[in-house]
């Protein structure tokens, strides 16, 4: 049956008698067990956790309706740090421990050795990716956060390239499953039903990081271009050549983006070119347009000539 949405006002309690699996959730914001009968509110006001993220992961993940309008972003953060946390020291450790008991190596050795090999490639991928989100994406939200626009990059070249991890994981079980044959598979059981919990939970966190935090992270971006457009002074495109920025303010990407112009390329087809989405290539022209004043293609490809961008005889007519 269909649950309304959490609210402030509901007992802790009373969500996790409607789905346990938001133990997980809750242990992930940094909110110790025994609270009783609090509240929501009353329990994280009192760990200093964001009620409205708080409820807004815990509605989504519950096939709730949520709001995402007042997410704080710190406590959104330290909830996906927590969560990359458990899957790469605890929940994946543990299933290779369980899988290493369960295969039975005296009869198919060699064969075991590659599904544990197949398993740990794995690991590592994920390792590699939540390195990358805690390192580099959550470093650049941190500078968001503090004002700081970053002209070389935004969320969407994230979101393009941000999978679930969870298909190689659905496939070593599937493997065991259809083709793996051993005659006791109690223990084996026992490790494909942590590798189907965690196949869920990654799917979950993937959902939690494109539905909240990256529509989240987009809203801080154009809120500071918008402030940033509205610090400009009206006659900022009229600034003298002494004012003007020169090729040296431009980013390699911004480089890259004023050559394809300058070669007659629509957004679409700069963005296949250089495996953005149109979105992103709409941004970077945007930037352009306020860091050199030029509005135009045929301005941008005159720009790329006297800088050497690109020759003259390879600019299409405007």
């Amino acid at each position: 049956m269909k649950h309304k949405k959490y609210e402030p006002a509901d007992a802790m309690r009373g969500l996790i008698r409607h789905n346990n699996l938001l133990l997980m959730a809750i242990s992930r914001f940094g909110i110790p067990f025994g609270f009783g009968d609090g509240t929501v509110e009353e329990i994280c006001r009192t760990n200093n956790v964001d009620v409205d993220t708080f409820l807004a992961v815990c509605n989504l993940i519950s096939g709730q309706e949520y709001s995402d309008a007042t997410l704080h972003l710190p406590t959104l953060m330290d909830y996906l740090k927590r969560a990359h946390s458990v899957f790469v020291d605890y929940t994946l450790p543990k299933i290779r421990l369980k899988l290493i008991e369960a295969i039975n190596y005296s009869q198919t050795n060699e064969v075991a050795l590659l599904l544990i090999r197949f398993f740990d490639d794995y690991v590592e991928e994920v390792r590699r990716h939540m390195e990358h989100e805690n390192s580099d994406i959550f470093t650049y939200v941190d500078r968001l956060l503090a004002g700081e626009i970053v002209e070389d990059f935004d969320i969407t070249m994230f979101s393009d390239n941000h999978g679930h991890m969870a298909a190689k994981l659905n496939e070593l079980k599937d493997i065991f499953i259809y083709h793996y044959n051993q005659p006791d598979s109690t223990r084996l059981s026992a490790a494909l039903f942590d590798i189907v919990t965690c196949e869920k939970d990654l799917m979950t966190h993937f959902i939690v990081e494109s539905r909240l935090f990256v529509p989240a992270v987009a809203r801080l971006e154009d809120k500071l271009r918008r402030q940033q457009e509205k610090s400009q002074p009206e006659n900022a495109g009229e600034a003298d050549e002494s004012t003007m920025p020169g090729i040296d303010a431009l980013s390699q990407r911004e480089r890259d983006i004023v050559k394809c112009v300058a070669h007659g390329m629509l957004n679409k087809e700069i963005a296949d070119a250089l495996c953005l989405s149109v979105h992103t290539v709409t941004t970077h022209r945007r930037n352009l347009s306020a860091k050199l004043g030029i509005h135009s293609a045929a301005g941008l490809a005159i720009f790329a000539i006297l800088h050497n961008l690109v020759d003259i005889k390879d600019v299409k007519p405007m």
